[in-house]
């Protein structure tokens, strides 16, 4: 048993908001437990003219920490992004464009989580948390292209007397006491090759990219674990990106809703207003 009564293959509760931020086409929360990030998308946009690509948009990442201004990890951290993302978007669609993808870390403590450089550097499962915060915010645009939809989940490595421990989505009080772990993230696709692992519910997946790194000698049989386990839970989180999709258009339809009924609102106002000023005069 861990720390908070999960299994080793259990996620922590998930949450996944659709802010609607102004003066962006889409924007989320992700959240696992107390671990949570906000991204927002803008594009396609007008490009300066020394980013402007010829046969494909530009894709351009930035990273803020909680704490502080963005540091030399913040952007190495865009950078990683960057190459994450870029497999599951069809950017050629809108050359000579922007699209822009702006992530904020929403928690902070000192074992590195969204502290950017005045902690200790960004930790997996606040990395995995901006990853599908991302995923979330292009859904919400749907302003770009994709090819599929990137999610990402981490794991760790708990010191076990016994045997390997490896444990899904550590949680901050459990950080302290790894001794391995990292971020995994995995493009799902139905244009993938169906030779991948994959059920009626979920598409084939592939590992897009991985930091998993231990304090001992490279184990290729602990790394097969890890990817297997942290697969597991990524196709978790795509059916709960999936589900939340309704929720987005409930809330949308909502605000479009009271949008419409606030102008009408107003303009009985002024009638009623007229009618009894009419009354007075004829007084």
């Amino acid at each position: 048993m861990r720390t908070d009564g999960r299994k080793a293959s259990e996620l922590r509760e998930i949450s996944i908001v659709y802010e609607r931020l102004d003066r962006v086409d889409g924007s989320a929360r992700f959240g696992f437990g107390e671990t949570k990030s906000l991204a927002s998308v803008s594009g396609p946009i007008e490009v300066r003219a020394n980013l402007e690509l010829p046969s494909q948009a530009t894709l351009d990442i930035h990273i803020r920490p909680l704490a502080s201004i963005s540091g030399t990890d913040s952007k190495a951290l865009s950078a990683t992004l960057k190459g994450i993302l870029s497999p599951a978007l069809l950017l050629s669609h809108h050359p000579r464009t922007l699209v822009q993808i702006v992530g904020q870390a929403l928690c902070g403590t000192d074992s590195g989580s969204g502290m950017g450089s005045v902690g200790r550097g960004w930790s997996a499962n606040l990395i995995a948390s901006l990853v599908n915060a991302s995923s979330a915010a292009l859904i919400s645009a749907s302003s770009v292209p994709m090819r599929g939809i990137v999610c990402a989940v981490a794991v760790g490595r708990l010191p076990s007397e016994s045997a390997l421990k490896l444990v899904l989505d550590p949680s901050e009080a459990e950080m302290p006491r790894l001794s391995g772990g990292g971020c995994f993230a995995f493009l799902f696709s139905v244009v993938l090759s169906s030779a991948s692992s994959s059920t009626q519910e979920v598409p084939p997946c592939s590992l897009l990219w991985t930091n998993y790194t231990t304090n001992t000698p490279f184990d290729e049989a602990e790394l097969k674990r890890a990817r297997e386990l942290a697969e597991g839970g990524a196709r978790e989180v795509w059916k709960i990106l999936k589900e939340s999709i309704s929720t987005m258009d409930a809330s949308h339809a909502s605000t479009i809703q009271k949008t419409r009924a606030e102008p009408e609102a107003m303009e009985e106002v002024p009638s009623h207003a007229e009618d009894s000023d009419d009354a007075k005069m004829e007084i």
